[in-house]
Parts: structure tokens; sequence; C-alpha cells
């Protein structure tokens, strides 16, 4: 098959093929469910040629541009055929691999992310260093052609279904500074010293993993980029976090809001005023999110305004379980279903990826000029 790299063709035969294929997911919620499921749909998808395009042919690719890739994730986790969190990992790995693994590395591992016989986590926050990346305190050490890894990271999403983790470490010594003393590694989980332990949080999903690297011996090799290369990693990667994986998961937020609509229509209820705020929110959010993606296409770097992205969208998420609250009472309360474990999840969306703070102080200081008070 070749598919057409004009968005529009490209999005009309996506959405042809899509209706054709019987990638109906299992009535099982659970997170282990998902993660089958979404390596499920990535093998069709990578089979069939989808998933390819967007990506560079000398990582395992079909070429053509990034927004391919957006309308594939948009397409895909709208329909709901897989979750938007397995499904952001590859858009914010994949391209961090390329980006700054050797051309061997990324020609071998890429396409093994993109097909779905391998997952992948990112191994960043540690107790005491979310925010403030740059304190991490997990250590690599040099011996001969190899690093020794020591430390502990935490909130680490999926970490127990990964094969591979973009670990970010400390190298140097106690003069560098902190932003050129980190280093990236390309780190497989099955090395002996590694410790993956989920953490199950009130939103009963054990998503998140602390992992624990006890004199993990890693070559020379998988170090990603040059040493001291990890902090530019990591600023390189937010735009993938805020593009591409943002279109996802609007679409996905989209879906929940026509299936929001759906259930008050059941029960008989005219609450146009809350929808509304609700439809004005999510529009607002996709304008701006569609803004970044063809800044984004057009080769712009994207720096601190994609904070108005993240506050934008945590707004939203939570603005819609909320209204999910109010519309359908009892339902958050006393039903252990989806709408439950959604609400209490998107409780968290002013904090990870950057709390909302943090992110209000970067649009005053960087964006607005406001200086520090």
């Amino acid at each position: 098959m070749v598919a057409p790299h004009d968005p529009a063709e490209f999005r009309t035969q996506l959405r042809a093929w899509l209706e054709s294929t019987d990638l109906t997911p299992p009535q099982d919620h659970s997170l282990e469910s998902h993660m089958r499921q979404f390596a499920r749909v990535q093998r069709a998808l990578y089979d069939a040629g989808w998933s390819r395009y967007g990506w560079p042919e000398h990582a395992g690719g079909l070429g053509g541009p990034d927004m391919l890739r957006a309308i594939v994730g948009e397409e895909v986790v709208g329909r709901r055929l897989a979750e938007p969190g397995p499904y952001s990992m590859l858009e914010v790995l994949a391209p961090t691999m390329i980006d700054y693994a050797s051309p061997e590395l990324a020609a071998e591992m890429v396409p093994k992310l993109l097909s779905g016989e391998e997952q992948w986590c990112q191994g960043f926050s540690e107790p005491g260093s979310g925010s403030d990346l740059a304190s991490l305190s997990t250590r690599a050490t040099p011996r001969g052609d190899q690093w020794v890894i020591n430390g502990q990271k935490v909130w680490t999403s999926f970490a127990q279904y990964s094969h591979r983790c973009i670990l970010l470490t400390r190298t140097g010594d106690a003069d560098t500074p902190d932003h050129q003393a980190i280093t990236a590694f390309f780190v497989d989980l099955d090395s002996p010293g590694i410790d993956v332990r989920p953490l199950r949080t009130m939103h009963g999903v054990d998503e998140f993993c602390e992992v624990y690297f006890d004199d993990v011996v890693v070559d020379a090799s998988r170090m990603l980029g040059k040493p001291g290369d990890g902090w530019q990693l990591a600023m390189d990667l937010l735009p993938y976090e805020r593009s591409t994986c943002f279109w996802q998961r609007i679409a996905y937020l989209y879906s929940r809001f026509d299936a929001l609509i759906a259930a008050v229509k059941r029960q008989g209820a005219a609450v146009d005023n809350e929808l509304g705020a609700v439809y004005l929110a999510l529009h607002t959010l996709r304008c701006r999110s569609r803004d970044t993606q063809h800044r984004l296409a057009d080769g712009g770097r994207l720096g601190p305004e994609t904070s108005i992205d993240k506050v934008l969208l945590a707004g939203a998420e939570q603005l819609l379980y909320d209204t999910a609250r109010d519309l359908l009472p009892g339902l958050i309360e006393l039903d252990e279903g989806e709408w439950r474990a959604e609400y209490l999840y998107s409780r968290a969306a002013t904090i990870y990826g950057g709390t909302a703070e943090i992110q209000r102080n970067i649009i005053a200081r960087r964006l607005l000029g406001l200086g520090k008070e």
C-alpha cells in the first residue's frame, strides 16, 4: 500500500481501512488489557504501513510529513481503539531515539516500538526531583567502555510492561553545573540490578512505577548523544509531548464528551450551559493545538509557548470530568466504572508533565516578560 502524503486524502484512506479492519478492543478495561490492545493495534497499523508514515526511512519509516502521524493517532485514539497513555509514549520516545541515538541503534530499535513488538518508558522524575528535573541524583559512573548506574526513578509510566527505558542520569564531577551534568542512556529493563515496583494510585490503576538501579551496567554505545546532552534531550522531548501527544489526547477527550452527552440525554436532562462550557474549553484547546501542530510541521521549533497548550489541556480535562460528576449524580461516587477512574485521574492533569503553577510562571516570565515576582 502506498498512501498519499496529502493529509486530507491520507485521512480518508486511513478511515476506510479502519472501518474495514476489526480492531475492536476487549471489554476488559484493566491496564494489562489496554497494553495488549495497544500492541495489537500497533502491529496491525505497522503491517499495513499506516504507523510507518511520518517517520524517516532510515529509522524504519515510510517518510512523509509528521502531520500524518498526528492523523493516525487522532483516528485511533479518538475511536478508542487504543488508550492515549500508551500511545503517547510512542510519540515521545521514538523521535528522541531518532534525534539522539546512533543511526545504527535507531534503525534497529525504532521499528520495534512502532510495530508494537516492544514498549518503552521514560525514566526522568525522581523523589524530590520532579518539577526540578535538573536536581536529579541517579548517577552513572564510567568504567572502561561501560557505565554503572545507581539510583531511583519514580512516576515511570508503564515500566512494568516495558522492554527499554530512556533514562536520565547525573555524570560529571561536583563542580559541573546541573544542566551540563545530565546524560541520557537507552537501558534494557531486563538488565541485572533493575527492580521495577508498580505504584497503585487513587484511581485504582498501577500505571506508574518506582524503578531502582543497583550497579546496572550499560554499554557506552547506549548513550544518547554525548555526556552532558541529557538536559537538552529532555527539552527537545517536550515539543513532541505537547504537540502530537496532546492532539491524540484531545481526540480522546472529545470521545468522552460525546459519551457524556449521550448519558445526559438518556436521563432526559437539559443542561446546555454546562455542556456548552465544556465544548468551548475543548474547542479552544483544539484550536491552540492545531496551531502548534502546524508550526511543528512547518519546521518551527517549539518553546515556552507550549506551556499555554498544557494549561488549556489540564483545564479542559478537569472541566469535562467535573461536569460529568455534576450532571450524572452518584456516577463518580458510587460506580466503580470508567467515569470514576477517569475523574480521579483527571485530578493529576494540573500536575503531570509540569505543574500548572510552573506552566503559568513560564508564561508570565518567558512570554509576557513579567519578571520573577
